[in-house]
């Protein structure tokens, strides 16, 4: 198993104390994504593999990944996903979560479906990912209150809709979804907000989401961010989505100043190198000796 550096947030403690922890490195928190799919947008599957997909988990830990954030069906934000049952999305994750799992660091599960995201947390992921905010399947906020674990709840919508206020949509996204948490008794404190870059938005409404991020921060929680290779960055540098490393980082630092706590990335290496020097910058600016995370 690999070992865990002493600034990482294991998976020991209750299931609810991992966020804790992970708030506590007091640096932005970086989640590795990783596709156990045959059709996402950002990497075509070369990770569908059970083997391919438990090497990659390892490596994106060797280079600094806080978090791996395990997905088995492609919600590919621009409307053209396959839909996969829930067995065929358990068939895939039986390869490469429990070995993930077993490499120490916290694993979150990517899904959309409650049953998915129940078999995960009893295999040992840590956190719940639902890219529609407890909104789509009406027993996921019920079993993550049962399992007492963090839930990162993404905004989306079926549609983008150029004509709206995407920052009011996100608002009032998020004030639904959180009475649905307390209605099914999950914890505030076991939230993170996604404001949802690239899904149900155009091009210029997932860089207003980012460039206003902070009119988040009014809800007192902590804030992902996913601009990974996202599409917005291929209409202001014309680019395929593994050659959006530049616009990715730029986006991802742009989002920590303006209050992401946590930063899901396909590229790990360069994010915590691009996150590191940045802190490292900014310690210096502010007259502080020790730059280093």
């Amino acid at each position: 198993m690999i070992g865990v550096p002493s600034d990482a947030a294991g998976t020991s403690g209750a299931p609810r104390d991992v966020l804790t922890r992970l708030l506590a490195l007091s640096r932005p928190v970086v989640m590795g994504i990783l596709n156990v799919t045959p059709d996402s947008f950002s990497d075509g599957g070369a990770f569908f593999a059970g083997d391919d997909a438990v090497a990659q988990a390892r490596r994106m830990i060797e280079e600094g990944a806080d978090i791996i954030d395990v997905g088995a069906e492609s919600t590919r934000p621009y409307g053209n996903a396959v839909a996969v049952t829930a067995q065929e999305e358990l068939r895939r994750l039986k390869a490469v979560l429990p070995a993930a799992v077993g490499m120490g660091r916290p694993v979150s599960i990517d899904t959309m479906k409650a049953v998915v995201a129940d078999w995960a947390l009893g295999e040992g992921a840590a956190i719940v990912n639902d890219v529609w905010g407890l909104q789509r399947d009406p027993d996921m906020a019920g079993v993550v209150a049962r399992r007492r674990v963090p839930v990162i709840v993404m905004h989306n919508r079926d549609a983008a809709d150029p004509t709206i206020d995407i920052m009011a949509d996100l608002e009032a996204f998020f004030e639904r979804t959180l009475a649905i948490a307390d209605r099914a008794g999950i914890a505030r404190d076991c939230i993170v907000l996604d404001p949802g870059v690239g899904f149900g938005k155009t091009a210029e409404q997932s860089m207003i989401v980012i460039a206003q991020l902070s009119r988040l921060t009014s809800f007192g929680l902590p804030i992902l961010v996913g601009a990974s290779r996202k599409r917005f960055i291929d209409t202001v540098v014309a680019s395929p989505p593994d050659r959006r490393l530049g616009g990715s980082i730029a986006a991802h630092l742009l989002a920590v100043a303006h209050g992401a706590a946590f930063i899901r990335a396909h590229d790990v290496a360069p994010t915590v190198q691009a996150l590191r020097v940045m802190a490292a910058l900014r310690d210096k600016e502010n007259g502080r000796e020790d730059g280093r995370g």
